[in-house]
């Protein structure tokens, strides 16, 4: 796992983009000429991976949708990339039929059945079309890979995989093996990117169970056919792994309902939370100007600007796990240092004949650095800074704007005194009766943590009080039916807290480990917890498989990676991140197998709590 996960699967990627033989290094040539054909799935899993120019780099003249309607391209070879469903097999065949192209790389997502093999293989036949189907791949890569340490299985179809379809009441037995089918497909096709077999651990009598069982299962199959194994030999490369094996735990997200729910105050989890961003990009509309209107005159029309915040962009990277008053803090740093260094940009522009903001030009000039001055040099780096400070300004900007107009670092306060056990300054229900503070949905956000976190279920009198000022603040009471079934069945361990506060204006966070942290770290750390003694342990590599929770190994792990069934959020990644910190030499990855934001968790809660 030294090499993260998004490097792995880049990799894997640009092999297959390069007719899935590795690319040569430094190699002047010009790349061959192709199409890229995918999928909505294969797009999700190349876009927060590969730019355009990436693409282009690797020869990717066109990237389109396999459904859209393309041209024939008679002189040029396909490169596609779907998942092997029976309607892509079809238009992929039609395609053939129609010889749109001069030959066909055929790669799928996830691996394809010996029947839809012959299908294509009867096309092929039938178009006359047997020598253009250069070659034909299962490339085991269904994941989405947002980060170093953090993927997401899916983004088309979530609703398939997600917590309410598993925690539906009427969910029939074939539906919930559906559902687990798919989750593990997609945890199988990762570690056999990530070339590791992991020791599996689980809580018991979850859906987190089902995955292991099937997980284990899965991976023990291809370990014993020796011949078809996809863990042996080049695919696991020499001296990539540490020779320890990676520990995979796999947890419920009904051990912890209260932290998806739970305002925030880190850069990434505040603009996952407030804005609309999902695979690396979020998406503005900017106010155009505040000059008003003539009485009588159309609104002004809002901008949609999209940015894409990547691995690239150091600013991101070093803050998006920070709290928000330092990232405003640091983007004004960041802008001061760069209006010193202004001048220079406007001498080297007037120097080349370059005026405004012709960035195309400036582009152009630094593909020839070289037979430019070292002048010319710095100015496409000055460009990229102003690029992303004027990009933080606007993010930042976005995510202010929520915080003053909702009160949203009152409501992380006073949440955070709630999940901690801290006492309370102002009544909850004058927190929800407050006017001024927060949208409905904040409010209902407060009070089910509140529910959930309470040592005591309310008095029916209580809560009879509480409903009636949540639906006087325009509050839908769905989600609390749901939680209320919930919490009978597990009055349990709800007690995690992610930061204690001290003082309002700039809220200090105190590392405090949340619930899925603190089981991996009991499972990682090999300690002895009544909250994890019972989980299951399995071991694919070994002959027989056992109902064990009883460890072989009694070392400590180095890497680990958590996976939560029933959908995670960036509040428990940076929890992960921040607890690894301080242990040197261990690696963590988070995943899960939806990535939801409070406003989409709580829909999925109401449509469970409606009768």
């Amino acid at each position: 796992m030294a090499a993260g996960i998004r490097e792995k699967q880049t990799v894997a990627l640009k092999r297959m983009l390069n007719f899935n033989v590795p690319p040569v290094k430094n190699s002047t040539g010009e790349p061959v000429w192709k199409v890229l054909i995918y999928d909505r799935f294969g797009q999700d899993i190349i876009s927060p991976l590969l730019s355009v120019k990436e693409l282009r780099d690797m020869g990717i003249t066109l990237h389109l949708l396999l459904h859209s309607d393309r041209d024939a391209i008679p002189d040029v070879p396909a490169v596609y990339f779907v998942m092997p469903t029976e309607e892509n097999i079809d238009r992929m065949c039609q395609d053939l039929r129609n010889q749109l192209y001069e030959s066909y790389y055929l790669n799928f997502i996830s691996a394809i059945s010996r029947s839809k093999l012959e299908d294509i293989a009867n096309a092929a036949i039938g178009a006359n079309a047997v020598t253009q189907v250069a070659k034909v791949f299962d490339q085991y890569l269904n994941f989405i890979t947002l980060e170093d340490d953090m993927f997401v299985l899916c983004n088309q179809n979530k609703e398939l995989v997600s917590y309410r379809a598993i925690n539906r009441p009427d969910i029939t037995d074939t539906e919930m093996e559906t559902i687990m089918d798919t989750i593990v497909d997609s945890l199988f096709c990762f570690f056999v990117t990530l070339g590791a077999i992991p020791i599996i651990r689980c809580s018991r009598g979850t859906a987190a169970e089902m995955v292991a069982v099937k997980l284990d299962k899965k991976l023990r199959e291809n370990l014993r056919d020796a011949r078809n194994s996809l863990f042996t030999g080049d695919t696991l490369g020499a001296g990539q792994f540490s020779f320890q094996r990676p520990l995979l735990v796999l947890v419920d997200r009904n051990i912890d309902l209260a932290t998806p729910l739970h305002h925030t105050w880190t850069y990434q989890a505040l603009v996952h939370d407030v804005l609309d961003f999902h695979l690396n990009r979020v998406n503005l509309e900017e106010s155009t100007g505040t000059e008003s209107s003539p009485a009588g005159a159309r609104p002004k029309k809002k901008n949609k600007k999209s940015y894409d915040l990547t691995t690239s962009d150091k600013f991101w990277q070093k803050h998006k796990g920070s709290p928000f008053p330092e990232v405003a803090e640091s983007v004004q740093q960041e802008l001061e240092s760069y209006r010193a260094q202004e001048d220079e940009v406007k001498r080297l522009k007037s120097i080349m004949g370059i005026e405004g903001e012709d960035e195309g030009a400036i582009s152009m000039l630094s593909d020839n650095t070289a037979k430019l001055t070292s002048a010319v040099s710095s100015l496409p780096e000055l460009l990229e800074k102003k690029r992303l400070i004027d990009l933080h300004t606007n993010v930042a900007t976005a995510v202010l704007e929520h915080i003053k107009s909702r009160k949203l670092d009152v409501y992380f306060e006073y949440e955070e005194k709630i999940m901690s056990k801290s006492t309370l300054d102002k009544s909850l229900l004058d927190m929800i009766s407050d006017p001024d503070a927060g949208t409905p949905e904040d409010k209902m956000r407060l009070f089910l943590i509140y529910y959930i976190s309470s040592a005591q279920v309310p008095s029916e009198i209580d809560l009879e009080q509480y409903k009636k000022a949540l639906m006087d603040a325009g509050c839908n009471l769905a989600p609390l039916s749901y939680i209320k079934q919930w919490n009978l069945f597990s009055r349990v361990m709800n007690t995690g807290s992610q930061f204690v506060m001290e003082g309002v204006k700039n809220l200090v966070l105190k590392q405090q480990n949340l619930p899925v942290t603190r089981i991996l770290d009991n499972l990682m750390e090999m300690k002895s917890n009544p909250e994890t003694d019972d989980y299951r342990y399995f071991d694919p590599k070994m002959l027989r498989g056992s109902d064990s929770s009883v460890p072989r190994n009694k070392n400590p792990f180095q890497e680990a990676i958590v996976f939560v069934v029933g959908g995670g959020n960036y509040i428990e990644y940076q929890n992960l991140i921040d607890y690894v910190k301080g242990k040197q030499g261990k690696h963590v990855l988070y995943g899960c197998s939806e990535l939801f934001n409070a406003t989409q968790f709580i829909k999925q809660l109401s449509q469970l709590g409606q009768k």
